[in-house]
């Protein structure tokens, strides 16, 4: 006599059209609130914001949390609402010193990568560059050579085959701004990696692109290449 197998269901495929209402507008809350602390805060790990934003609204992280994607769009909202004048005028501070970067860093192939090109960017951001170069010794080599100071640092990422890998970044400042250099292998500059918001390939922008972005009529993100 064969045993039925027992098999497990999610909270919400039991949920009545009400709580599942209840749970989309605590969903949209927390999307809300995470979006504040990213943009308030200098909090740039979706992950963290999240967790955070669930203690602060009361809510317990075994509720389905928002995804990042949910989080990047109320993040436009807030900026929308909020930033103004001041948030367009420091994207284009930022923008405009990342074209500096890149056309100094123009050897290695820059792409600019993250919220600098998606236009999310704050005061606390980071210009995030992708370089292409044979070791990251090489990258560091550039800087010695012309007495910039730098610092060292690695980065974990997800890659498409579910493998974790390590990369190497290089982080300097320009113009008062911090620069991150994130140094990939040159085969990499026809792929780009996994983005953290989607899982999609990262959307990068060349310095050309970067360049028309500060135009008057700029649009506010690059294409994949």
């Amino acid at each position: 006599m064969h045993k039925s197998r027992k098999t497990r269901t999610k909270s919400t495929d039991r949920a009545s059209p009400r709580q599942l209402r209840r749970i989309r507008q605590t969903r949209m809350e927390l999307a809300d609130e995470a979006a504040r602390i990213i943009a308030t805060e200098g909090q740039h790990n979706y992950h963290l914001a999240k967790k955070k934003a669930a203690e602060r609204v009361g809510v317990s992280e075994r509720l389905a949390l928002p995804s990042n994607v949910e989080v990047k769009e109320a993040l436009r909202r807030y900026q929308g609402l909020y930033g103004g004048r001041a948030h367009q005028e420091n994207l284009h501070r930022l923008r405009q010193t990342a074209v500096n970067a890149m056309e100094m860093l123009e050897a290695f192939h820059p792409r600019l990568v993250g919220a600098v090109l998606d236009g999310t960017a704050d005061r606390h951001s980071r210009i995030a560059l992708h370089v292409f170069a044979g070791s990251v010794e090489s990258v560091v080599l550039f800087f010695l050579e012309r007495g910039i100071p730098y610092e060292q640092e690695q980065r974990q990422i997800r890659w498409y085959d579910g493998q974790h890998h390590i990369v190497p970044l290089v982080v300097s400042e320009l113009d008062g701004l911090e620069v991150e250099l994130s140094v990939f292998e040159e085969i990499h500059l026809r792929q780009a990696p996994p983005s953290p918001i989607d899982g999609k390939p990262q959307a990068r922008a060349a310095l050309r692109d970067v360049k028309k972005m500060l135009e008057p009529d700029g649009g506010p993100a690059g294409h994949v290449d």
